[in-house]
């Protein structure tokens, strides 16, 4: 079994004496800290900056390029990249004029449902 501490290089978590875990998520230069608890956010904040230097942008909206969204009512948050999808069709020359084709699957593949 993986355990969470084995996720990714780039991924370090801690485990709160209240059983939550705070998460950094480390990219070169770019930093996103989330956990429930708020105060362990902060308190990892302090910390950091005082070791290195460091802007604290408060909420992200972006991150390499994802767009973040959070619905804190629902507590759900999502990634999109819109604006990456938007960057590769200009490279390809499609625009949002160009018209969409059908195209289907071979007679022999069979779609689980």
């Amino acid at each position: 079994m993986v355990t969470p501490e084995f996720i990714d290089p780039c991924v370090y978590l801690h485990k709160l004496q209240s059983g939550e875990y705070i998460y950094l998520f480390l990219y070169i230069d770019d930093i996103l800290i989330t956990s429930k608890n708020r105060l362990s956010i902060d308190k990892l904040k302090v910390q950091l900056s005082s070791e290195f230097e460091m802007k604290d942008l408060d909420g992200a909206k972006k991150i390499l390029g994802m767009k973040i969204e959070r619905d804190r009512v629902k507590e759900t948050m999502s990634l999109t990249q819109n604006a990456y999808l938007q960057k590769v069709l200009q490279n390809f020359l499609i625009g949002c004029e160009s018209k969409s084709v059908s195209s289907p699957l071979a007679p022999h593949f069979k779609l689980l449902v």
